[in-house]
């Protein structure tokens, strides 16, 4: 039984930081991914990482600021979030992607509750 549960969200100032977790159960070796919805808006993905943890993706809005890892012996996903933005505003996510590589194409089909993210001015 596939179980994700992110922790770590919180309120922060704009340029502030915020490590993200997903504890991870059900699976192991399976490309990762984190997304993120706001309010009234369509729900993104983030970033994404494959099974070993050697090959990760990003959206350009996030690129050079969040950084994606994981750590199989824990079973476990992080997103670090570093120079916040107002933007970066939203519910994060981890999800469960289909394979081991397709951080991009994959269809995520197994998400967890999310964890809230608020950057203020």
């Amino acid at each position: 039984q596939v179980q994700l549960v992110e922790s770590g969200g919180g309120s922060v100032q704009a340029g502030g930081s915020l490590r993200l977790s997903c504890a991870a159960s059900g699976f192991s070796w399976y490309c990762m991914a984190w997304f993120r919805q706001a309010p009234g808006k369509e729900r993104e993905w983030v970033a994404g990482i494959t099974g070993g943890g050697t090959t990760t993706g990003y959206a350009v809005s996030v690129k050079g600021r969040f950084t994606i890892s994981r750590d199989n012996a824990k079973n476990t996903l992080y997103l670090q979030l570093n120079s916040l933005k107002t933007e970066d505003t939203a519910m994060y996510f981890c999800a469960k992607g289909d394979d081991y590589y397709s951080i991009r194409t994959s269809e995520y089909k197994y998400k967890g509750q999310g964890t809230q993210v608020t950057v203020s001015s």
